[in-house]
């Protein structure tokens, strides 16, 4: 079955694209992604470009919902926060996110443990603000450089922060995809954020997505797709590569290209 992929309409200044698919081993998609826009131009000066990403978790039902809702709250979050200040508007949304999220589980027992990841960007202009919880990623390619902008709140981050593993090791540590931290599971926990917001310059490509990629595809390979596609062919064939290498999981990316 081929990946989903949905035509986005973004207003001029940057080219978007996004695709999901169920993989080769699972029978549910899990993932979700999300692009907005205001449709007024006034919201659209205050608000900018909201896109996110999330994984959800607590079975077929339970990651399906979670990740469903949490997408969903982000968006009305951000969207709903008075001012302009974009990264006050993420965190109004993962507030939103994770209170959705817990008081769906408490109204079904059944999907008691539920949750998600969540890595939602705001882009103003070339000004990037960002939020961040679970294991989904960022990564920002400039040029022939991948940076990745967010950490995993994983146990084997947890042990490549503190000096224990590599980063190789990280990457291919067989407990890498245990969460330590997500939307709508115990206490609340403040997502990360940036300092200041990223500025960001011509052809600055910005991938997001779910473990489902990045676990099989190396960083450097991401660049080098994204640098040479479009944003819709590098959905794609990221996703085919991952698939080919056996597609454990589900797969979600959005690329964004800086115009």
């Amino acid at each position: 079955m081929p990946a989903s992929q949905d035509k986005i309409s973004a207003r001029k200044g940057v080219e978007v694209a996004a695709a999901t698919d169920v993989g080769c081993q699972r029978e549910n998609n899990e993932d979700c992604y999300l692009y907005w826009e205001p449709t007024d131009e006034a919201g659209f000066q205050s608000k900018g470009r909201l896109a996110v990403v999330a994984d959800g978790m607590g079975g077929h039902e339970g990651g399906q919902e979670a990740s469903r809702i949490a997408t969903e709250a982000i968006r009305e979050g951000y969207a709903e926060e008075p001012g302009s200040d974009p990264q006050s508007g993420l965190l109004a949304g993962f507030r939103q996110g994770h209170e959705k999220v817990v008081q769906y589980a408490a109204e079904h027992l059944q999907l008691r443990g539920m949750g998600t990841t969540a890595t939602a960007i705001a882009l103003r202009g070339n000004r990037l603000c960002f939020a961040h919880i679970g294991d989904s990623r960022l990564y920002r390619v400039h040029g022939q450089e991948i940076s990745r902008l967010t950490r995993d709140h994983s146990y084997v981050g947890r042990l490549f922060e503190n000096g224990v593993i590599t980063a190789e090791e990280a990457e291919v540590h067989p407990q890498r995809h245990i969460l330590t931290a997500a939307l709508g599971t115990g206490p609340e926990i403040p997502p990360d954020t940036p300092e200041q917001p990223i500025m960001l310059e011509a052809n600055d490509v910005l991938v997001m997505c779910t473990d489902g990629l990045w676990g099989l595809v190396a960083d450097h390979e991401i660049q080098r797709i994204v640098s040479s596609k479009s944003a819709a062919g590098a959905c794609q064939a990221l996703i085919e590569m991952a698939k080919q290498r056996g597609g454990p999981d589900n797969i979600t990316v959005i690329v964004l290209r800086v115009n």
